[in-house]
């Protein structure tokens, strides 16, 4: 819990958030991080969005695609948070690796954070899996590697999806102790989530109660950003749906029915319409009149990006620029900090 007797953090507002190389993005993570991404560049706080090279390797390189595709997929990634709308004169984007004071700060921060707190985080669990014992320890300590990413720039607000909250909740911890442990009251800021908002989780089109994810066998779970309009129309078509009639009359319809909220949640987020208008505008139709308007707002609104995408991704040496210069500006923000972490722990030479 945040400590409430400390001073209240007088630095500036700033974002930090990123993704990891692992392959084509879709659209939960269009929805549920680069769309927020974007809007975010319109507030008054400053925005650092970073490709998390170092969190992929946590895992054995048959799942992250080995060493020959690691520096695509992060040029990749970058590509999409360039067509998604993301300014990089606004805001920075750079690879995490360019920045080596994220994994020093990481070590730092393995010295602070307590066994049992990292023990507690469910996210390894379930990646580890039955196997635990034979997982790296850098996916047992990832979390630490992640708080390092967030208050290496002192960021005071990161969005996040509720699969990422006890993460964050990780990294307040942190804060918290490396301020009470050397004497510092306010040097870390405790950061807050933003997770509100259309878009916040999105479930897989073949089963309302999972996740939205490229590791799923099934590409027909996903829309995939690089996907044409036919087969946007295609997999919205074949989307699960259930046996339990036509479109609800209101919200209350949509308890108990996690396919149809899913694609609810869809077509507001993609239109900017709330729930409740959806649901109004298609009380009591089929499917069949529903699933092609949701395919032709995705389409529209999707289509401008994928185009955007497959142009940026033409010309990779603009992408390298973007990321080099990027991690320049990130650096200038880290270096100092870091320096004044090693005065504050009391390193040799600091």
């Amino acid at each position: 819990m945040t400590d409430t007797t400390a001073p209240a953090y007088s630095g500036p507002k700033r974002i930090f958030s990123g993704i990891q190389p692992t392959g084509n993005l879709h659209l939960g993570n269009y929805l549920g991080a680069l769309k927020k991404f974007v809007d975010l560049q319109a507030t008054e706080w400053e925005t650092i969005y970073c490709v998390v090279d170092q969190h992929a390797i946590t895992q054995a390189p048959d799942v992250w695609g080995g060493p020959e595709l690691l520096a695509s997929y992060t040029r990749q990634i970058a590509a999409a948070y360039l067509a998604a709308g993301i300014d990089p004169k606004r805001s920075i984007i750079f690879a995490q690796s360019a920045v080596r004071e994220h994994t020093e700060l990481a070590w730092v921060f393995n010295c602070v954070a307590r066994m049992g707190w990292v023990e507690r985080m469910t996210q390894f669990k379930d990646k580890a899996g039955k196997d635990a014992e034979r997982a790296s320890v850098g996916l047992f300590t990832y979390p630490v590697l992640m708080a390092a990413d967030i208050l290496l720039y002192k960021a005071t607000h990161v969005p996040v999806g509720d699969d990422q909250k006890q993460h964050l909740e990780l990294s307040r911890d942190i804060a918290e102790r490396f301020n009470r442990d050397f004497n510092v009251p306010d040097f870390f800021p405790v950061p807050e989530p933003l997770i509100k908002g259309p878009g916040a989780r999105i479930m897989s089109l073949k089963d309302g109660t999972k996740k939205m994810s490229k590791s799923d066998p099934s590409d027909l779970s996903r829309i995939n950003l690089v996907d044409d309009s036919d087969t946007i129309a295609k997999k919205i078509k074949k989307a699960t749906t259930d046996p339990l009639g036509p479109m609800p009359e209101d919200v209350k319809g949509l308890e108990g029915r996690p396919e149809v909220e899913n694609l609810v949640g869809i077509y507001s987020a993609v239109s900017g319409e709330s729930v409740e208008a959806v649901v109004a505008k298609y009380a009591g139709q089929g499917f069949g009149v529903f699933k092609p308007a949701l395919a032709e707002v995705m389409v529209a609104h999707l289509a401008p990006i994928t185009a955007r995408y497959r142009e940026i991704m033409d010309d990779p040496a603009e992408v390298d620029r973007v990321l080099r210069d990027g991690a320049d500006r990130a650096r200038a923000i880290a270096a100092p900090i870091m320096d004044e972490v090693r005065r504050t722990v009391g390193f040799w030479g600091a």
